[in-house]
């Protein structure tokens, strides 16, 4: 019996995607007797669709599942063991967080609603447009905002606020954090209207001015991922200058638009600001990295290692190789446009403790063929990718945005699991405590300057390698920022590198093995 259940769960997924019919047992076509009454199972399981999908999806795919004894089938014996276990924990969320994840993983998440989750992903959120950043001031118990920039088209630009900004209030009430649970810094997460007490910074302590700013968030806000191109003139050198915050998906065709004017206008260097780009796709960062080093799909950008069943399901031992492109048509609109590619073999980028995931990915993946200048800080460290996972046994449990017909209409959870780990083609990838720069420089929230302006602290520095006189000037920050949290954390790319291609693949060739 305990044969038989085991492989009904390692390969559930795979046998469940031929059933229409949700009130059909689940049988295993290769077993001639069948131990395990197909109504009783159907019937139990069917108590807790929510639970019973997380377990076959994060046992098929989670990075760490050899980790999780909760995720080893040979601790259930029966059905029955089985049931029990997901039924132990009523709340889809505290079974996810406290029953199926690996004490050391610090990037996997879920939602309740799909549907938000992969709107995010495109840089589609409910916000009032106000990207700030929260820290404690000279080791004290003082907590600050300071606005980093207003998001175009939002609440928060037909308000009086902009970048340098600050804030040390909210509702009336002085900004407190001593934990994530004993804070009232949450309210800027969560409430949908709030109100701010601005603030001056007079060298010792920060003084509420009088004036007060009212955010109210709006659905759907969609931010341009793309905040500031520019073409610098350094010295008679043109310098091409982008600051780019997410990894959006379907921004491969304007990265490529922008290098196209980059490319026109004859640039001999490049400053790509990734300082608050908390990550997102891994296709983007193929088109990205393509236009700046070369349109070769032969060459090997990174690679993926996931977990031990998973590479043999995939017949891909040693992980799967991800190379450079030629074109944007890894866009989820499949255009082929050729990519305006730099060829570029030095770049310089701004990264800090803000920059993670996707962006680590693509400095990590240049190094061996670009001579990276990481000008800033020590990046997150989160050298991990994941799906999106829905309950849609058909798909592989895989998120696809044109089958969402067959994703079950009554559970809209989506899981979101380190499913793998990237390296260089150097097989470097050891990088968790993150990317150290290398020109340390801070931004000082008493000066924080204009984003694409010269004179900005960190693109200032940039520059000063550029045209060779970095020993002129120093651009030191006399107040650096102590942060303790991040706006971008808020956003479905935060922190996160994001695959999408896998889980249908591994379906179709399960289902392959299982028809044989």
């Amino acid at each position: 019996m305990k044969k038989y259940f085991l492989l009904f769960l390692s390969i559930g997924v795979a046998s469940i995607s031929c059933s229409k019919n949700d009130d059909e047992p689940v049988v295993n076509p290769d077993i001639t007797e069948n131990p395990i009454d197909p109504v009783v199972e159907t019937k139990s399981r069917a108590d807790y669709p929510v639970q019973d999908f997380m377990w076959q999806a994060m046992n098929l795919y989670y990075f760490y599942v050899n980790d999780v004894p909760n995720l080893d089938e040979g601790n259930y014996a029966t059905l029955d063991e089985y049931v029990d276990f997901i039924a132990s924990e009523s709340n889809p969320a505290d079974f996810y967080n406290n029953k199926l994840l690996f004490s050391e993983d610090r990037f996997s998440f879920l939602n309740e609603d799909y549907k938000t989750l992969t709107a995010g992903f495109s840089g589609i959120s409910k916000s009032n447009g106000l990207e700030y950043s929260l820290a404690r001031f000279n080791n004290s118990e003082v907590i600050y905002g300071y606005v980093r920039y207003i998001v175009k088209n939002s609440d928060a630009a037909t308000k009086d606020i902009k970048r340098g900004d600050l804030f040390t209030s909210i509702n009336g009430e002085p900004l407190f954090f001593d934990s994530p649970e004993i804070n009232n810094t949450s309210l800027l997460r969560n409430a949908d209207t709030y109100t701010l007490g601005m603030a001056d910074f007079d060298g010792n302590e920060f003084v509420l001015n009088g004036k007060e700013v009212t955010l109210t968030k709006q659905e759907g806000l969609v931010e341009d991922p793309i905040l500031v191109n520019k073409v610098l003139d350094v010295g008679g050198q043109k310098v091409g200058y982008l600051m780019y915050n997410q990894f959006a998906g379907n921004s491969g065709e304007p990265l490529n638009d922008v290098f196209g004017e980059f490319k026109s206008e004859g640039i001999s260097d490049l400053v790509l600001d990734l300082r608050y780009n908390p990550g997102g796709f891994g296709y983007i960062t193929q088109i990205l990295g393509s236009l700046i080093h070369q349109p070769d799909p032969l060459k090997l950008f990174y690679t993926r290692r996931f977990n031990s069943k998973y590479e043999e399901a995939l017949e891909i031992q040693g992980g799967l190789k991800t190379n450079f492109v030629a074109d944007t048509g890894t866009e989820d609109n499949n255009s082929e446009i050729p990519l305006n590619s730099l060829d570029l073999n030095k770049i310089y980028v701004i990264a800090t403790g803000n920059s993670a995931s996707a962006s680590e990915l693509l400095i990590n993946g240049l190094r061996p063929y670009v001579e990276v200048v990481h000008i800033g800080s020590t990046t997150v460290g989160k050298n991990q990718g994941s799906f999106t996972l829905v309950d849609s046994p058909a798909t592989g449990f895989g998120y696809n945005p044109d089958r969402e017909d067959e994703i079950n209409p009554n559970n809209s959870w989506a899981i979101q699991p380190i499913t793998s780990q990237t390296e260089n083609s150097e097989g470097f990838g050891d990088y968790s405590a993150g990317l150290p720069p290398t020109i340390p420089i801070d931004e000082d929230f008493s000066d924080l300057g204009e984003l694409g302006n010269p004179t900005e602290r960190l693109l200032a520095r940039a520059l000063q390698e550029i045209n060779g006189v970095s020993a002129k000037t120093n651009l030191s920050a006399k107040y650096p920022v102590d942060m303790i949290y991040s706006s971008s954390l808020e956003s479905a790319n935060g922190g996160r590198l994001i695959f999408r291609d896998i889980p249908a693949l591994l379906s179709e060739r399960l289902q392959s093995k299982l028809n044989k």
